[in-house]
């Protein structure tokens, strides 16, 4: 089978232009790749490389059959086991809470924007502040860099993170909600939403009134929480954050006409996946686009197949309404479809194409 590129792209932007549409994107760490990030593979070899000596030796030993996520993930639980003079997994405590310490250190300087090329992130901002919808725009991601931010306040779009404040934002779970909470506390329809659902390189742990809270703070750097999923997000002093998010990431799958675009997601997330899994197979008028860098994901293609509201797009072919077929070899669509290639798994391209949805073909110097 084939699948007419043209057509496809077609219908795309006509979904994003319907006011009525509710429209979410997710992004994952290829969409950061942009902006000349890391990968994920890279990142684990800056973290290795960064460590000191002795820690580098504890963090091997806790590495096998494990990525960078799973291997903080438990030294996190031997952290929070120990009592002084115990030992696990090779560490005591203190060093624990060290090799903690480095690692989080070491991603934080490895995924800083400082610098970068945040031209694609502008261009994902300027087509979210123009977009006239009757829902707001949400972003959601599980990069814990500050390119979003540093693209939303270059085009200054007003955005609101689930934090009130600037020195040391606290959450507001009343704001998250659109239908919670007093009328006059209700956010403006144009305020993006960004929810960060693996935690930001600027979020931190302090004491506020004896208790312990997570706030968001003016830069990155220092003690950062939860730059990866964990445990300990369901702990007493850290779940609030993780746990509104991701509720209202379920939340904003399931409302009706909601077009949701996922781009630079591996789908290695099982909790995030069965949520957008369970969304397109519950609510047939909810849409779920995958724009893929390479090959389609196996999980992605087995329920693709089997769901029509779940669209997998990827250079070398596409699975729409259930039918896996190759692309159609007709005229270039600049950016989009090009010598055969349906490109829009790439983020750069992606945010430039809904950039031009809302007229914007070049940014401004």
């Amino acid at each position: 089978m084939e699948h007419d590129a043209e057509r496809v792209t077609r219908e795309l932007a006509g979904k994003l232009s319907t006011r009525a549409r509710h429209v979410c994107v997710l992004l994952g760490a290829g969409a950061s790749v942009a902006a000349g990030l890391p990968t994920i593979a890279e990142l684990e070899k800056l973290v290795e490389a960064a460590l000191p000596e002795d820690l580098q030796v504890l963090y091997a030993a806790q590495r096998p059959g494990r990525n960078l996520e799973q291997t903080l993930s438990r030294i996190r639980k031997i952290r929070n086991l120990l009592d002084p003079g115990e030992t696990l997994g090779g560490m005591d405590v203190n060093q624990a809470r060290r090799l903690d310490s480095a690692i989080c250190s070491a991603v934080t300087e490895a995924v800083d924007a400082t610098g970068r090329d945040v031209s694609a992130f502008t261009y994902l901002a300027s087509w979210a502040g123009r977009m006239e919808t009757h829902r707001p725009i949400e972003i959601f991601t599980v990069n814990y860099d500050l390119l979003i931010e540093a693209g939303l306040e270059e085009v200054g779009v007003p955005y609101f993170d689930g934090f009130v404040g600037g020195v040391k934002g606290r959450f507001a779970p009343e704001l998250i909600e659109p239908s919670e909470g007093r009328p006059e506390t209700r956010l403006p329809v144009g305020f993006v939403r960004l929810w960060k659902l693996h935690g930001s390189t600027n979020w931190k742990s302090t004491t506020i009134n004896s208790r312990t809270e997570v706030v968001r703070t003016a830069r990155a750097g220092g003690d950062a929480v939860a730059i990866y999923p964990s445990d300990e997000k369901y702990d007493d002093s850290r779940r609030l954050p993780f746990v509104a998010l991701m509720d209202r990431f379920r939340r904003a799958l399931v409302e009706p006409e909601t077009l949701t675009l996922v781009c630079g997601y591996s789908w290695g997330d099982e909790h995030l996946n069965e949520m957008l899994f369970d969304a397109a197979q519950r609510h047939p008028r909810s849409e779920i686009v995958a724009l893929c860098f390479g090959v389609v994901p196996p999980a992605v293609a087995q329920r693709a197949a089997s769901t029509r509201n779940l669209m997998a797009l990827s250079p070398e072919q596409g699975i729409i309404d259930g039918q896996l077929g190759t692309w159609i070899s007709g005229a270039d669509i600049p950016g989009v479809f090009e010598s055969g290639r349906y490109l829009l798994g790439d983020f750069a391209r992606t945010s430039a194409f809904l950039a031009r949805q809302v007229g914007i073909d070049e940014l401004s110097a």
